[in-house]
């Protein structure tokens, strides 16, 4: 399975990280650390998932979803939430944003690339 993946993630540490195990799963990788960014890389580069911290600086994951779900250009892009808040209000919350599907941190990676997998072929 190959594709391109937006990383979204403000915490340095958390977004190398993933980074590097998402190339050995044999994904390209392109890295956001706000929320506008994320947007902007959407519409130029048209990644086939998106992985969204909720929790970022400048525009937030949850109002970074909204808008990209009204932007005709982007709104078919899959959006996994990644976010340390695991209460099943926060994920009925992700999901109202426009995310298609949901993950806690710290991040099981099989389940992860699991749920990237499904939603690239959908």
């Amino acid at each position: 399975m190959t594709g391109t993946v937006l990383l979204v993630e403000d915490n340095e540490l958390n977004r190398e990280m993933l980074k590097r195990r998402l190339k050995r799963a044999g994904f390209t990788v392109i890295t956001a650390c706000d929320g506008q960014q994320a947007l902007d890389l959407m519409c130029s580069d048209l990644p086939a998932v998106v992985l969204m911290d909720m929790s970022l600086p400048v525009l937030d994951g949850w109002t970074a979803c909204r808008l990209a779900r009204q932007d005709d250009r982007i709104r078919q892009i899959p959006i996994i939430a990644l976010t340390a808040h695991a209460l099943e209000e926060d994920r009925e919350r992700a999901m109202e944003a426009g995310c298609d599907d949901y993950a806690t941190k710290p991040v099981d990676f099989p389940a992860l690339l699991e749920k990237i997998r499904a939603l690239a072929t959908a």
